[in-house]
């Protein structure tokens, strides 16, 4: 990348030039302070502007601001002895990538620079996937059964990756398989700096031909090495190769949850129907609004239903503020054989009336093309 670097400080240029240099990266040195940002931007048009000392107080992050707005495919990130809270929210909100302490550690420094040239990798063209999110209004409800289904069914013709971002319980693979993960999204998330398609294949256990899973750590603790950029870049990297991007989320509403929630195009939250589920969708609804999604990008469904449930589908709908709520039918013994042996159920029992339903709600996220009419010699000159 070419890189430049704004400072009043010569040490710092010299400190943070060298390191960059050293792992290849163009350097342009500029000394000087915040009044020079716009002309080293629009002078030298950098992939990434590193910015020193711009943060004594909030204003001077209009500055930033100019920058991003005018040259969005250009990074930015600061150095900044002192941070608040206030300010790194601020810098955000800016369009500030990074925010680092200063002087900067090489290390800091070089994790920092490999997560925003990773992040330009992810938005240079290609193809882009379809990402689906799933997750449980209360546990229990069948979201993690409902993704690995799918995920099978629409493996059939296209190419599925099912992400497990359930960081510190997630058990999806099991669903699909009996064996355990040679890597999982912890290993993922430690080599992010090279992450490319070769190592998100290799990580990933391939259940079928066109269906792969990422599996969650198997060590809880784990979880807290995956950090929102990291869920960022490889949801992004997957939808530039897989057909499909399925994520089974759990309920904790962290900031990395958050981020997948923001990159599906379609949510899928599941709830059964009773008391304390339904009033858990409606909390979700409710967030879902407040961080501003569409109301048709949520679609609830109201799972291990029949007609006799003592709450019933018209009610759930009221309960949700009228939004369109899908069901699936009940059959405790066959989906629970059916995780047991860790075989999908569409697989195991296709004519199943559950499986048939499952493969209707593929289908309305693939519709397939409506076949052409070929015309014989004979209908032609009947025709005419």
């Amino acid at each position: 990348m070419k890189i430049a670097i704004l400072s009043p400080s010569q040490k710092h240029l010299q400190d943070v030039a060298a390191t960059l240099a050293a792992e290849g990266h163009e350097v342009v040195r500029c000394e000087g302070g915040k009044s020079r940002l716009r002309d080293v931007a629009e002078t030298h048009e950098p992939d990434l502007l590193i910015a020193d000392g711009l943060c004594r107080d909030t204003g001077e992050l209009a500055q930033a601001e100019y920058v991003t707005a005018r040259h969005p495919d250009m990074a930015i990130a600061l150095m900044c002895s002192e941070q608040t809270p206030e300010y790194l929210v601020q810098a955000m909100r800016a369009g500030v990538r990074e925010v680092l302490p200063s002087p900067v550690s090489p290390q800091l420094l070089l994790e920092a620079v490999a997560r925003i040239a990773l992040k330009r990798r992810m938005q240079e063209g290609g193809r882009s996937g379809q990402v689906v999110a799933f997750v449980s209004c209360k546990g229990g409800c069948g979201a993690t059964f409902l993704a690995t289904n799918i995920g099978v069914e629409l493996a059939r013709e296209r190419k599925v990756l099912l992400i497990d971002l359930n960081l510190q319980f997630g058990d999806a693979l099991s669903f699909v398989h009996d064996g355990r993960p040679a890597a999982t999204l912890a290993d993922v998330a430690g080599s992010i700096g090279r992450l490319d398609a070769s190592l998100l294949a290799a990580s990933t256990v391939k259940v079928a031909p066109g269906f792969g899973v990422l599996a969650a750590p198997e060590d809880p603790t784990r979880a807290l090495e995956i950090q929102p950029d990291h869920v960022e870049a490889v949801i992004a990297l997957a939808a530039r190769h897989y057909d499909f991007v399925l994520l089974d989320l759990s309920r904790t509403l962290d900031p990395a949850g958050i981020r997948a929630f923001d990159l599906a195009s379609r949510v899928f939250a599941v709830l059964t129907p009773t008391l304390p589920a339904v009033r858990h969708a409606d909390k979700l609804r409710q967030v879902f609004s407040s961080l501003g999604y569409p109301a048709d990008k949520t679609r609830f469904v109201l799972n291990a239903w029949d007609r006799s449930a003592e709450i019933g589908r018209e009610q759930v709908q009221r309960s949700l503020g009228g939004a369109h709520v899908l069901t699936l039918g009940e059959d405790a013994r066959e989906v629970t054989g059916s995780i047991n042996r860790g075989e999908p159920l569409v697989q195991s029992h296709r004519s199943h009336p559950l499986s048939r339903q499952i493969i209707e709600l593929a289908q309305e996220l693939a519709p397939q093309p409506a076949p052409h009419k070929r015309l014989s010699l004979g209908s032609i000159f009947r025709r005419a």
